[in-house]
């Protein structure tokens, strides 16, 4: 464990914001580049010969970029990272079953173990040592409490 509070928040720093972009930069190709329908017809339409109904082939073919552009991206920003953390953890459990369910041999090392493990490396350290986030700003400002105007008076009164 990294003893260190700055060296904690460097190293979440780094892994949210790889993650994020290998995530955002999928969902950008996807959304803007491939097109969601196109990403549907190539990478979930091949297993319409399975149990799966078509439907929910359309259906999370065509959510899952969507996802990964705006949870990548708000990872990239530090805002609702464990939010996002959860949206990718649940496209990752997607993408193993579906690759399992055609290939049970298939190389999760070249793609989803480091995805997984950046992932978990943010999950388990405490979200408070994110300092480098929008998240940690927003937690700042709510920990301050507001004070009327009449009540700094009062204290400087005193």
């Amino acid at each position: 464990m990294i003893n260190n509070r700055s060296d904690r928040s460097w190293a979440l720093f780094f892994a949210r914001e790889v993650l994020g972009f290998i995530f955002f930069m999928a969902g950008v190709y996807k959304v803007f580049q491939l097109g969601p329908l196109e990403h549907v017809r190539k990478y979930f339409l091949p297993y319409s010969d399975t149990f799966l109904p078509v439907w929910s082939l359309w259906a999370v073919g065509v959510v899952i970029p969507f996802v990964e552009l705006i949870a990548g991206g708000l990872l990239i920003l530090g805002f609702r990272v464990r939010w996002s953390l959860i949206a990718l953890g649940w496209v990752l459990v997607i993408v193993t079953f579906g690759h399992l369910l055609k290939e049970p041999l298939y190389p999760f090392h070249e793609h989803v173990i480091p995805r997984l493990a950046l992932l978990l490396f943010c999950f388990l350290l405490p979200a408070e040592d994110d300092r480098f986030s929008l998240d940690h700003l927003v937690r700042k400002r709510m920990a301050v409490p507001k004070v009327s105007g009449r009540a700094m008076a009062e204290r400087e009164a005193a």
